[in-house]
């Protein structure tokens, strides 16, 4: 039997005998009974000894379903949230859905290559430098490489503020375990996040920051929907990543991304999904890159998503469809643990808002994609048109001086 189980049994077989409600019943009928006898000049002193021990009883019974709610409350923290009724059903993730596919893997007359080995022949990625400083997982990026991904983020910053209309936040690295467990990534990918001794933990993503802004607030409806970017860096463990994408910087330790996160009305909240991938999707097509959009089956959705779409750019160095955005609704599940809560009209009862939120895009994976299909036989590679301003009118990345 679960602890979860054994917990419920003795709390019923607790209340089939008596509970604190039924002991403090008796209890205030034992006092007034007390009273009247003192009154009455009559002995009270077998009264008075029962109501001390019916003090302890509660007292104890009060302690036992204190604890008892506590392990409860562990216990639903551990409770995934529901998929919505549109989401494939599947085992694997051979069992997602693509919905669409945007452009053609573009053609080389020479065999493409990694873009790892791009960047270390270019002199503008250097993993084994990033491995000497804080281990596997780590990279350095140096000139060009270096301006390139200072490049892409303030690209994607533009574009989503000044053209799709976010709000740009600018937040902690860090946060609270009250914070993690609002998102849910507390308890259930504790192993997956680095913890100071403090007790704060560095961010997966920016998401953290961003679900929590209005945590413990209640909105107004006319408020909504809510629309934030985030740059930030984002630090994960990838406890379970033995194996996975090893080489070049596809999966690290620490790595950047640009956040969009929104907070909406239940009513809203397809139509605003729908808007946050093509939001997402919009920088895609700017730099000119195939990719294609996947909806996630049951099992491959993450604990806490309703409904999950991922884009996914083609790498050719690779040969490999590699995920580059990952966009989710939540529903109301991740603003209950915040408590975040809306007013539907004037004077109305507050309900939770949803929230949503995805990639626009991961910085590292969008460098590493743009080496990969912008690559030159030379060995050199074409900066996208999108992104000449941003990198100083360059056109082409030569070898580092």
């Amino acid at each position: 039997m679960s602890c979860g189980a054994t917990a419920c049994t003795a709390l019923n077989s607790k209340r089939r005998s008596r509970t604190p409600l039924h002991g403090k019943a008796v209890k205030n009928a034992t006092s007034r009974e007390i009273s009247r006898l003192k009154k009455a000049g009559e002995d009270a002193d077998e009264k008075i000894a029962a109501m001390r021990a019916l003090d302890e009883e509660i007292s104890a019974l009060d302690r036992q379903i204190a604890a008892w709610s506590t392990e409860l409350e562990a216990l639903l923290l551990l409770v995934p949230n529901m998929p919505r009724p549109d989401v494939p059903v599947g085992l694997t993730e051979e069992d997602n859905v693509i919905l669409a596919q945007v452009g053609e893997p573009r053609s080389f007359d020479f065999t493409p290559r990694g873009h790892w080995e791009i960047g270390a022949d270019l002199g503008i990625l250097d993993l084994p430098r990033g491995a000497k400083l804080a281990g596997a997982r780590f990279e350095v990026l140096l000139g060009a490489g270096a301006l390139l991904e200072r490049a892409l983020i303030n690209f994607m910053l533009d574009v989503q503020v000044r053209e799709h209309g976010y709000t740009e936040v600018y937040p902690p690295y860090l946060g609270t375990a009250e914070c993690h467990y609002g998102t849910a990534n507390l308890p259930k990918y504790e192993d997956d996040l680095f913890k100071t001794r403090e007790g704060l933990y560095l961010i997966p993503t920016a998401e953290v920051p961003l679900t929590n802004l209005h945590r413990e607030e209640i909105l107004e409806a006319e408020q909504l929907p809510l629309c934030y970017t985030a740059y930030t860096p984002c630090f994960r463990s990838e406890a379970g990543a033995a194996g996975k994408e090893t080489r070049g910087i596809i999966r690290q330790h620490q790595f950047h991304k640009v956040e969009l996160m929104k907070y909406t009305t239940p009513e809203q909240s397809d139509e605003e999904l729908d808007k946050l991938v093509a939001d997402a999707e919009d920088i895609l097509q700017r730099l000119e890159l195939c990719y294609r959009r996947v909806l996630l089956c049951t099992s491959d959705i993450t604990f806490a998503s309703a409904k999950t779409f991922d884009l996914e750019v083609f790498m050719p160095g690779m040969d490999a469809w590699v995920e580059i955005s990952s966009c989710s609704v939540y529903d109301e599940f991740q603003a209950r643990r915040c408590r975040c809560r809306y007013r539907p009209r004037p004077g109305a009862k507050p309900r939770p808002v949803c929230t949503m939120n995805g990639s626009g895009l991961a910085c590292g994976r969008t460098l590493a994609a743009v080496l990969e299909n912008y690559q030159r036989a030379d060995g050199q590679v074409d900066v996208p048109a999108a992104l000449r301003d941003y990198m100083g009118g360059l056109e082409v990345i030569g070898p580092r001086e």
